[in-house]
Protein backbone atom coordinates (compact mmCIF):
# COMPACT_ATOMS: atom_id res chain seq x y z
CA UNK A 1 0.00 0.00 0.00
CA UNK A 2 0.96 3.54 -1.14
CA UNK A 3 1.65 6.07 1.98
CA UNK A 4 -0.59 9.01 2.40
CA UNK A 5 1.06 12.24 1.24
CA UNK A 6 1.16 13.38 4.97
CA UNK A 7 3.26 10.13 6.42
CA UNK A 8 5.60 10.34 3.18
CA UNK A 9 6.74 13.81 4.06
CA UNK A 10 6.72 13.07 7.68
CA UNK A 11 9.26 10.50 6.49
CA UNK A 12 11.05 12.64 3.98
CA UNK A 13 11.10 15.72 6.46
CA UNK A 14 12.67 13.36 9.48
CA UNK A 15 15.45 12.94 6.74
CA UNK A 16 16.07 16.76 6.68
CA UNK A 17 15.63 17.53 10.13
CA UNK A 18 17.53 19.76 11.98
CA UNK A 19 20.44 17.14 14.06
CA UNK A 20 20.93 14.92 11.09
CA UNK A 21 23.69 14.94 8.71
CA UNK A 22 21.83 15.94 5.62
CA UNK A 23 20.17 18.92 7.06
CA UNK A 24 23.42 19.99 7.71
CA UNK A 25 24.84 20.00 4.61
CA UNK A 26 21.68 21.71 3.35
CA UNK A 27 22.32 24.39 5.55
CA UNK A 28 26.21 24.44 4.70
CA UNK A 29 24.80 25.34 1.10
CA UNK A 30 22.53 27.46 2.07
CA UNK A 31 25.26 29.66 3.50
CA UNK A 32 27.36 29.20 0.47
CA UNK A 33 24.35 30.82 -0.98
CA UNK A 34 24.33 28.25 -3.53
CA UNK A 35 21.54 26.12 -4.71
CA UNK A 36 21.04 21.96 -5.58
CA UNK A 37 18.40 19.45 -6.51
CA UNK A 38 19.02 15.94 -4.32
CA UNK A 39 17.07 12.67 -4.93
CA UNK A 40 16.41 10.66 -1.93
CA UNK A 41 16.76 6.77 -3.23
CA UNK A 42 19.07 5.49 -5.97
CA UNK A 43 16.98 2.73 -7.65
CA UNK A 44 16.35 1.60 -10.98
CA UNK A 45 13.35 4.27 -11.35
CA UNK A 46 15.23 6.42 -10.21
CA UNK A 47 18.48 5.88 -12.27
CA UNK A 48 16.09 5.13 -15.37
CA UNK A 49 15.39 9.33 -15.04
CA UNK A 50 19.28 9.97 -14.84
CA UNK A 51 21.19 11.22 -17.87
CA UNK A 52 25.20 11.82 -17.71
CA UNK A 53 27.06 12.76 -14.23
CA UNK A 54 29.41 10.19 -12.51
CA UNK A 55 28.98 7.06 -9.88
CA UNK A 56 30.48 8.43 -6.83
CA UNK A 57 29.18 5.76 -4.39
CA UNK A 58 30.95 7.34 -1.43
CA UNK A 59 29.98 7.66 2.12
CA UNK A 60 28.04 10.66 2.77
CA UNK A 61 29.50 13.92 4.31
CA UNK A 62 27.68 17.44 4.91
CA UNK A 63 31.35 18.50 3.53
CA UNK A 64 30.82 16.40 0.48
CA UNK A 65 27.47 17.09 -0.08
CA UNK A 66 28.17 21.30 -0.55
CA UNK A 67 31.20 20.74 -2.37
CA UNK A 68 29.10 18.59 -5.07
CA UNK A 69 26.22 21.33 -5.00
CA UNK A 70 28.84 23.70 -6.66
CA UNK A 71 27.93 21.79 -10.02
CA UNK A 72 24.92 22.07 -11.89
CA UNK A 73 23.33 18.78 -11.87
CA UNK A 74 21.31 16.75 -9.21
CA UNK A 75 23.18 14.66 -6.81
CA UNK A 76 21.72 10.70 -5.96
CA UNK A 77 21.59 9.41 -2.81
CA UNK A 78 21.34 6.28 -1.25
CA UNK A 79 17.49 5.64 0.34
CA UNK A 80 18.69 6.02 3.27
CA UNK A 81 20.81 9.30 3.12
CA UNK A 82 24.11 6.98 4.25
CA UNK A 83 25.69 7.41 0.58
CA UNK A 84 26.19 9.79 -2.16
CA UNK A 85 25.40 7.59 -5.43
CA UNK A 86 25.85 9.68 -7.81
CA UNK A 87 26.56 13.67 -8.78
CA UNK A 88 26.01 16.43 -11.01
CA UNK A 89 23.12 14.15 -12.95
CA UNK A 90 20.92 15.32 -15.31
CA UNK A 91 17.71 14.43 -14.68
CA UNK A 92 15.04 13.68 -17.80
CA UNK A 93 11.09 13.23 -16.34
CA UNK A 94 8.09 12.85 -18.48
CA UNK A 95 7.33 16.29 -19.55
CA UNK A 96 3.95 15.88 -19.82
CA UNK A 97 3.62 15.24 -15.73
CA UNK A 98 1.81 18.81 -14.47
CA UNK A 99 3.34 20.95 -12.59
CA UNK A 100 2.78 24.33 -11.14
CA UNK A 101 6.22 25.40 -10.41
CA UNK A 102 8.19 27.89 -12.47
CA UNK A 103 11.72 27.43 -12.27
CA UNK A 104 14.02 24.65 -13.97
CA UNK A 105 15.14 23.24 -10.60
CA UNK A 106 11.97 23.33 -9.15
CA UNK A 107 9.87 22.40 -12.23
CA UNK A 108 12.15 18.98 -12.28
CA UNK A 109 11.78 18.18 -9.16
CA UNK A 110 8.15 17.98 -9.04
CA UNK A 111 7.77 15.87 -12.02
CA UNK A 112 10.61 13.38 -10.41
CA UNK A 113 8.76 13.00 -7.24
CA UNK A 114 5.50 12.25 -8.79
CA UNK A 115 7.09 10.10 -11.37
CA UNK A 116 9.54 7.88 -9.62
CA UNK A 117 7.65 8.54 -5.62
CA UNK A 118 10.96 9.31 -4.44
CA UNK A 119 11.55 12.61 -2.03
CA UNK A 120 13.27 15.42 -3.91
CA UNK A 121 14.80 18.15 -2.02
CA UNK A 122 15.51 21.68 -3.46
CA UNK A 123 17.80 24.58 -2.21
CA UNK A 124 16.44 27.57 -4.11
CA UNK A 125 19.98 29.74 -4.84
CA UNK A 126 18.23 33.12 -4.90
CA UNK A 127 15.79 33.25 -2.35
CA UNK A 128 17.34 30.45 -0.06
CA UNK A 129 14.39 28.32 0.60
CA UNK A 130 14.81 24.75 1.16
CA UNK A 131 11.50 22.52 -0.32
CA UNK A 132 11.11 19.10 -0.21
CA UNK A 133 8.69 17.09 -3.28
CA UNK A 134 7.17 14.05 -2.36
CA UNK A 135 3.94 12.07 -4.06
CA UNK A 136 2.62 14.99 -5.73
CA UNK A 137 2.93 17.01 -2.45
CA UNK A 138 5.05 19.78 -1.33
CA UNK A 139 6.79 20.96 1.97
CA UNK A 140 8.96 24.72 2.16
CA UNK A 141 10.87 24.53 5.47
CA UNK A 142 10.80 27.26 8.08
CA UNK A 143 12.93 28.83 10.02
CA UNK A 144 13.22 27.11 13.37
CA UNK A 145 12.42 30.07 15.30
CA UNK A 146 9.18 30.25 13.45
CA UNK A 147 7.83 26.53 13.58
CA UNK A 148 8.65 26.83 17.51
CA UNK A 149 6.20 29.70 18.37
CA UNK A 150 3.91 27.77 15.84
CA UNK A 151 4.62 24.51 18.11
CA UNK A 152 4.04 26.66 21.45
CA UNK A 153 0.48 28.54 19.96
CA UNK A 154 -0.63 24.47 18.86
CA UNK A 155 0.65 23.70 22.41
CA UNK A 156 -1.47 25.90 23.97
CA UNK A 157 -4.26 25.39 22.26
CA UNK A 158 -4.02 21.17 22.85
CA UNK A 159 -3.95 22.09 26.45
CA UNK A 160 -7.50 23.96 27.06
CA UNK A 161 -9.01 20.99 23.74
CA UNK A 162 -7.80 18.36 26.64
CA UNK A 163 -8.99 20.55 29.77
CA UNK A 164 -12.35 20.33 28.04
CA UNK A 165 -11.85 16.66 26.64
CA UNK A 166 -11.34 15.49 30.62
CA UNK A 167 -14.47 17.35 31.74
CA UNK A 168 -16.96 15.77 29.18
CA UNK A 169 -15.11 12.23 30.00
CA UNK A 170 -15.45 12.71 33.91
CA UNK A 171 -19.36 13.86 33.15
CA UNK A 172 -19.58 10.67 30.50
CA UNK A 173 -18.31 8.31 33.39
CA UNK A 174 -21.08 9.86 36.36
CA UNK A 175 -23.70 9.42 33.84
CA UNK A 176 -22.82 5.47 33.01
CA UNK A 177 -22.89 5.26 36.61
CA UNK A 178 -25.94 6.67 36.87
CA UNK A 179 -27.29 4.68 33.61
CA UNK A 180 -28.57 8.13 32.33
CA UNK A 181 -25.91 8.09 28.92
CA UNK A 182 -27.05 9.66 25.79
CA UNK A 183 -26.13 9.69 22.04
CA UNK A 184 -24.96 13.24 22.76
CA UNK A 185 -22.61 12.33 25.67
CA UNK A 186 -21.51 9.88 23.95
CA UNK A 187 -20.90 11.89 20.15
CA UNK A 188 -19.65 14.87 22.49
CA UNK A 189 -16.65 12.55 24.48
CA UNK A 190 -15.66 11.37 20.62
CA UNK A 191 -16.02 14.15 19.12
CA UNK A 192 -13.90 16.47 21.65
CA UNK A 193 -11.16 13.21 21.51
CA UNK A 194 -10.81 13.71 17.80
CA UNK A 195 -10.73 17.05 18.12
CA UNK A 196 -7.49 16.78 20.72
CA UNK A 197 -5.71 13.80 18.02
CA UNK A 198 -6.02 16.32 15.32
CA UNK A 199 -4.57 18.62 17.10
CA UNK A 200 -1.71 16.37 18.27
CA UNK A 201 -1.16 15.22 14.86
CA UNK A 202 -0.51 18.38 13.84
CA UNK A 203 1.94 19.36 16.44
CA UNK A 204 3.58 15.92 15.09
CA UNK A 205 4.14 17.72 12.00
CA UNK A 206 5.75 20.34 13.73
CA UNK A 207 8.30 18.05 16.09
CA UNK A 208 9.97 16.08 12.98
CA UNK A 209 10.23 19.04 11.38
CA UNK A 210 12.14 20.24 14.33
CA UNK A 211 14.26 17.04 14.69
CA UNK A 212 16.59 17.28 17.43
CA UNK A 213 15.27 20.84 18.41
CA UNK A 214 11.86 19.88 19.24
CA UNK A 215 12.43 17.15 22.15
CA UNK A 216 10.84 19.39 24.25
CA UNK A 217 7.74 20.14 22.23
CA UNK A 218 7.39 15.96 22.11
CA UNK A 219 7.48 15.66 25.79
CA UNK A 220 4.70 18.22 26.17
CA UNK A 221 2.83 16.74 23.19
CA UNK A 222 3.06 13.49 25.02
CA UNK A 223 2.15 14.32 28.15
CA UNK A 224 -1.09 16.13 27.13
CA UNK A 225 -2.65 13.17 25.08
CA UNK A 226 -1.43 9.87 26.78
CA UNK A 227 -4.33 7.74 27.12
CA UNK A 228 -6.47 9.68 24.59
CA UNK A 229 -6.42 7.21 21.50
CA UNK A 230 -6.87 4.05 24.11
CA UNK A 231 -9.93 6.17 25.70
CA UNK A 232 -11.76 6.66 22.80
CA UNK A 233 -11.71 3.23 21.70
CA UNK A 234 -12.68 2.04 25.19
CA UNK A 235 -15.71 4.67 24.59
CA UNK A 236 -16.40 2.79 20.82
CA UNK A 237 -16.18 -0.57 22.37
CA UNK A 238 -18.74 0.51 24.66
CA UNK A 239 -21.45 1.80 22.35
CA UNK A 240 -20.84 0.59 19.11
CA UNK A 241 -23.34 -1.86 17.12
CA UNK A 242 -21.18 -4.41 16.20
CA UNK A 243 -21.22 -6.35 12.56
CA UNK A 244 -19.56 -8.35 10.26
CA UNK A 245 -17.52 -5.18 8.60
CA UNK A 246 -17.84 -2.52 11.66
CA UNK A 247 -15.50 -2.66 14.49
CA UNK A 248 -13.71 -0.22 17.07
CA UNK A 249 -11.08 0.48 14.74
CA UNK A 250 -13.30 1.00 11.65
CA UNK A 251 -15.16 3.68 14.10
CA UNK A 252 -11.68 5.10 14.34
CA UNK A 253 -11.17 5.40 10.92
CA UNK A 254 -14.52 6.48 10.29
CA UNK A 255 -13.58 9.22 12.57
CA UNK A 256 -10.53 10.46 11.07
CA UNK A 257 -12.41 10.54 7.77
CA UNK A 258 -14.42 13.57 8.96
CA UNK A 259 -13.97 16.57 7.56
CA UNK A 260 -13.05 19.28 10.08
CA UNK A 261 -16.69 21.05 9.28
CA UNK A 262 -18.35 18.10 9.34
CA UNK A 263 -16.76 17.39 12.96
CA UNK A 264 -18.98 19.70 14.47
CA UNK A 265 -21.95 18.00 13.66
CA UNK A 266 -22.66 15.28 16.73
CA UNK A 267 -25.65 13.04 14.24
CA UNK A 268 -22.26 12.62 12.00
CA UNK A 269 -19.88 11.17 14.81
CA UNK A 270 -23.26 9.53 16.34
CA UNK A 271 -23.45 7.71 12.55
CA UNK A 272 -20.33 6.26 13.30
CA UNK A 273 -21.12 4.52 16.35
CA UNK A 274 -23.85 2.29 13.59
CA UNK A 275 -27.22 2.77 15.81
CA UNK A 276 -30.40 2.40 14.84
CA UNK A 277 -31.80 4.88 12.04
CA UNK A 278 -33.85 6.19 14.02
CA UNK A 279 -31.88 7.44 17.08
CA UNK A 280 -31.96 10.67 18.27
CA UNK A 281 -29.35 12.78 20.12
CA UNK A 282 -31.18 12.20 23.15
CA UNK A 283 -31.86 9.13 22.94
CA UNK A 284 -30.52 7.12 25.38
CA UNK A 285 -27.95 4.52 25.09
CA UNK A 286 -26.58 1.47 27.86
CA UNK A 287 -22.48 1.10 28.10
CA UNK A 288 -21.37 -2.67 27.97
CA UNK A 289 -18.50 -1.45 30.83
CA UNK A 290 -15.17 -1.61 28.97
CA UNK A 291 -14.21 1.57 30.02
CA UNK A 292 -15.10 2.06 33.65
CA UNK A 293 -12.90 -1.41 33.71
CA UNK A 294 -9.72 -0.09 31.72
CA UNK A 295 -9.80 2.13 34.99
CA UNK A 296 -9.68 -0.62 37.12
CA UNK A 297 -5.51 -0.49 38.43
CA UNK A 298 -3.66 -4.16 37.60
CA UNK A 299 -7.13 -5.53 35.55
CA UNK A 300 -5.54 -7.14 32.55
CA UNK A 301 -7.31 -5.79 29.34
CA UNK A 302 -8.07 -9.64 28.30
CA UNK A 303 -9.54 -10.45 31.55
CA UNK A 304 -11.73 -7.20 31.61
CA UNK A 305 -13.08 -7.81 27.37
CA UNK A 306 -14.57 -11.69 29.34
CA UNK A 307 -15.82 -9.54 32.01
CA UNK A 308 -17.50 -7.20 29.97
CA UNK A 309 -18.82 -10.04 27.61
CA UNK A 310 -20.28 -12.00 30.36
CA UNK A 311 -22.34 -9.27 31.88
CA UNK A 312 -23.89 -7.28 28.76
CA UNK A 313 -24.47 -4.04 30.11
CA UNK A 314 -22.52 -1.72 33.34
CA UNK A 315 -25.30 -1.49 34.89
CA UNK A 316 -25.41 -6.14 35.30
CA UNK A 317 -21.83 -5.73 35.83
CA UNK A 318 -22.11 -3.28 38.98
CA UNK A 319 -24.85 -5.29 40.32
CA UNK A 320 -22.80 -8.55 40.26
CA UNK A 321 -22.03 -10.00 43.51
CA UNK A 322 -18.50 -11.43 44.09
CA UNK A 323 -19.78 -15.10 43.47
CA UNK A 324 -20.55 -14.03 39.72
CA UNK A 325 -17.65 -12.01 38.91
CA UNK A 326 -15.66 -15.35 40.75
CA UNK A 327 -17.32 -17.19 37.53
CA UNK A 328 -15.18 -15.82 34.58
CA UNK A 329 -12.06 -17.25 33.69
CA UNK A 330 -9.39 -15.31 35.01
CA UNK A 331 -11.14 -13.97 37.96
CA UNK A 332 -10.17 -15.09 41.41
CA UNK A 333 -11.90 -14.14 44.39
CA UNK A 334 -9.32 -11.83 45.42
CA UNK A 335 -9.56 -10.19 41.99
CA UNK A 336 -13.10 -10.29 42.45
CA UNK A 337 -13.31 -8.31 45.44
CA UNK A 338 -11.06 -5.59 43.66
CA UNK A 339 -13.09 -5.34 41.23
CA UNK A 340 -16.38 -4.64 42.93
CA UNK A 341 -14.22 -2.07 45.29
CA UNK A 342 -13.05 -0.58 42.43
CA UNK A 343 -16.33 0.02 40.59
CA UNK A 344 -17.63 1.35 43.71
CA UNK A 345 -15.15 3.58 44.02
CA UNK A 346 -15.54 4.98 40.53
CA UNK A 347 -19.16 5.48 41.33
CA UNK A 348 -18.72 7.45 44.29
CA UNK A 349 -15.80 9.52 42.68
CA UNK A 350 -17.51 10.09 39.45
CA UNK A 351 -20.46 10.99 41.37
CA UNK A 352 -18.74 13.79 43.36
CA UNK A 353 -17.34 15.45 40.64
CA UNK A 354 -20.45 15.92 38.62
CA UNK A 355 -21.83 17.03 41.49
CA UNK A 356 -19.46 19.17 43.06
Amino acid sequence: MQPSPSDALYAALALVAPGTPLREGIDRILQASMGALIVIGDGPEVLSLCSGGFLLDAGFTPQRLSELAKMDGAIILAADGTRIARANVHLVPDPTIPTAETGTRHRTAERVARQISRPVVTVSEEMSVVSIHYLGAKKTLEPIPRVLARSDQALQILGRYKQRLDQVSSNLSALEVEDLVTVRDVSEMMQRAEMVRRIAEEINGYVVELGTDGRLVQLQLEELTTGVIDDLRLVCQDYFVESSDWEPDAVLAGLAAIDDDDLLDLRTIAGQLHLASDAELDSSLTPRGHRLLAKIPRLPDAVAAKIAERFGTLAKLMRASIAELVEVEGVGEVRARAIKDGLARLAENSILDRYS
